[in-house]
């Protein structure tokens, strides 16, 4: 049992319940084995521990009132009220996510200290099932970039290496949760941000098809590419949070009641057999030997699996120019009326994307929307052949976090801010769930993850085949130092 007769940063040692699985607290807590104000004291200990030098969780809320909540928790289960399948466990929002009473700054000075009025309809839904928001967890200016870092908190770095970026947008929740200060996040994916900083962080992170989990409040509901999605150290743990957040709200036009086995039924299943395609670079795209070395010496784990292993890659042509295309069309739409005021506040990145996008011509983006659905049609066909696509996550791994991103892979210049996240975000124009799961390590340490692609609203499968590449594996089980 936890001592609280201390300071909760006193703790000589890291307790176990900062890397128990979600589900498992989750149980202690419901069987009353273990107190929601246990959870959270040990948590918040680990958070003094470590969170100085990683910068994952800003906007934290005194220990005092995080403790509160606790209490209140436990005294709503002594009365015997209903509990939800998150209660008691901690949680703290991604900073792009509105959760009323908490700051929500966007990583912008624009919105330095702006404090939200109402819940984003995924953050209702997770402190309705009992999550504990005890903060924010840190993003690039408005979520651009695959780098968290920003003019408000500052950089978070890797637990594995403070040196090496933590990735984004998701990066303060993946960094948090390799370093056991949290036991699950939530994400948000647009070109790669709930994907890349799981990969980065050794963690797991699930981008499920689109409309499966609701984006309300969305200023362009059912166009474009964004998705709220689970990040946790396991691939059960990110279906245990999938099924909490999955579903229709009538305020989400884009999300719609999903079939149950997206998000139901056994994660443990017999490989042998699946028609499986592998294709580490998408056909092409430039890599760093580090991760393809990573990535090939795994070819032979599904193998051993008993998987049909092809070398085979859907037809991505104009992947690249539909999704820039439309993601600058919507960043004009929604950032540009800040632009003539705020200019001086944006970083530059965001600045090109806004004026690249105001440029663009309805004929543009009507183009893309038509090669868009050609592509998906494309990919449909592939899969009727292959279960899954196997392929890189990112094109290289954590780099240094003083650079605002990478400007070469595999000594290929880079020609915009999201160049090196290609293969990513080509995935993300298939609208299909795509898994980061743990694959390895580099000669120096650094995580390298797998991502697994499956058709459109075929989650399940792409969980199962995570789970069983992560069983066989077990890379995932591999701490950050600076987290015991």
């Amino acid at each position: 049992m936890w001592d609280m007769r201390g300071p909760y940063y006193s703790a000589p040692m890291v307790s176990p319940l900062c890397f128990s699985s979600a589900r498992t607290l989750a149980g202690l807590v419901a069987r009353r084995e273990v107190s929601a104000r246990e959870v959270m004291a040990a948590h918040l200990a680990q958070i003094a521990r470590v969170n100085p030098a990683v910068n994952a969780i800003v906007a934290k809320l005194p220990d005092e009132a995080c403790m509160a909540l606790a209490d209140e928790a436990d005294a709503r289960q002594a009365s015997d009220d209903p509990i939800g399948p998150l209660h008691g466990l901690p949680i703290a929002f991604k900073d792009l996510q509105d959760a009323k009473g908490l700051v929500c700054t966007r990583g912008s000075r624009i919105y330095a200290g702006h404090v939200s009025r109402t819940d984003a309809v995924l953050v209702e839904r997770l402190r309705r099932a009992g999550a504990l928001a005890i903060g924010k967890t840190n993003v690039p200016e408005f979520g651009l970039g695959s780098h968290t870092y920003n003019e408000v908190y500052g950089t978070t770095r890797n637990p594995y290496d403070l040196s090496k970026s933590a990735g984004g947008s998701s990066g303060g929740a993946g960094a948090a949760l390799a370093a056991g200060m949290l036991p699950m996040a939530d994400g948000s994916d647009l070109g790669g941000s709930l994907r890349n900083p799981a990969n980065f962080n050794n963690v797991v992170a699930l981008r499920p098809s689109v409309g499966v989990v609701p984006t309300a409040p969305d200023p362009f509901p059912r166009l474009g590419f964004g998705v709220n999605g689970p990040m946790a150290r396991s691939v059960a743990d990110v279906a245990f949070l999938l099924r909490v957040m999955a579903g229709p709200d009538p305020r989400d036009p884009g999300c719609e009641r999903p079939d149950p086995a997206i998000v139901h039924g056994d994660l443990t299943r017999e490989l042998r057999g699946l028609r499986v395609a592998w294709a580490p670079d998408l056909g092409g795209l430039p890599l760093d030997p580090r991760v393809r070395g990573v990535l090939d010496a795994q070819r032979a784990t599904f193998e051993a699996l008993g998987c049909i292993v092809e070398d085979a890659c859907p037809d991505l042509t104009s992947a690249d120019d539909i999704f820039l295309t439309i993601r600058r069309w919507r960043t004009a739409a929604i950032y540009g009326p800040l632009l003539s005021a705020q200019r001086s506040l944006m970083k530059p990145e965001l600045v090109e994307e806004i004026e690249a996008g105001a440029a663009l011509r309805g004929s543009d983006v009507a183009a893309a929307m038509l090669r868009h659905g050609q592509l998906m049609e494309r990919v449909r066909r592939f899969f009727d052949h292959h279960a899954v696509l196997l392929c890189a996550v990112n094109q290289v791994p954590p780099f240094d976090a003083d650079q605002a991103w990478p400007a070469s892979v595999a000594g290929v210049p880079m020609e915009h801010y999201v160049a090196w996240m290609r293969s990513a975000y080509w995935i993300s124009a298939t609208f299909g769930p795509a898994l980061s799961v743990p694959a390895g390590f580099t000669g120096d340490g650094l995580p390298v993850g797998l991502q697994i692609v499956g058709p459109f609203r075929d989650d399940w499968t792409v969980l199962q085949v995570g789970h069983a590449f992560e069983q066989a594996t077990r890379v995932g089980e591999r701490r950050p130092p600076i987290s015991t």
